[in-house]
This record gives structure tokens, sequence and C-alpha cells, in this order.
């Protein structure tokens, strides 16, 4: 697996009012809202490619498509992904995390916004993914 560089670092939050309260009202980040005005995000944030405020419904649907995160699963804290150099390398990345053992939470696919990944949760229950987001080679 060849990683080019972390794509993306998003807390996932169980309470998206209070938690932009820390990272709009507080910390003053210039995050903006998508469609849904629940999830924040940021790539102008110096440092960073992409910061996320994701809300624990929106990461339970991406990756079991329900709401609802199951209960034999550590409820995760955060999502850090990690970019390849295209969608061939995402399938061959899932490959590889299979082939070592580890269990993946879906297969490689393409979301309704362009970007290819597989995710696993980590023993520490983070969501990691790999990669490919197109508009981040232009």
């Amino acid at each position: 697996m060849d990683i080019e560089f972390i794509a993306s670092m998003s807390v996932i939050t169980p309470d998206p009012t209070r938690s932009s309260e820390l990272y709009l009202g507080t910390l003053g980040l210039p995050l903006e809202a998508d469609e849904t005005g629940e999830y924040l995000h940021s790539e102008r944030i110096s440092g960073a490619r992409h910061f996320g405020v994701w809300p624990l419904s929106q990461a339970a649907t991406a990756c079991f498509g329900t709401p609802t995160w199951p209960a034999d699963r550590p409820v995760p804290q955060a999502s850090v992904e990690y970019e390849v150099s295209g969608p061939a390398a995402v399938a061959e990345a899932e490959q590889e995390l299979r082939d070592a053992g580890f269990d993946v939470l879906h297969p490689s696919r393409t979301e309704p916004w362009g970007q290819t990944v597989v995710r696993l949760q980590s023993s520490e229950g983070v969501v990691v993914g790999v990669c490919f987001t197109p508009w981040m080679h232009d």
C-alpha cells in the first residue's frame, strides 16, 4: 500500500450541536456545514487537507447503511483517511487489509460525493479509511 498523505481527519460526535460550540464558537475554526447542516468541515485550516466534525449517525450510515452505530462495536470518536493514487489502489488496499486479517466495515466503493473509500475500525476504535479523493489530486 502506498499512502500519499493524510486526506482527512474528523472527530465523530454523538452531539453535533455541542461539538459545534467548541469547534466553531470557541476555537473559531472556519467550518462550513454540508447540505444536511450537520457535517461541519473545512479545507481552509492550515496544515490540514480536510478537517470535519462528523455526526455519529452519519458515520454509522456511511459504514453500515443505518444511522445507529452497532452495539457490538466500540463507538468511534475519530476518523482518519489515508490517500492513495486512485480507485484501483483503494481496491488493492482493501485486499491487503483483508489478507492481513482486518475486518473491513464495507468494501471499496465510490461515495455519492465522488470519493472512493474502504473503511475499517482500528483496535483503538478509530474509523480508518483508505481512499482516493479526486479533487485532492488536481
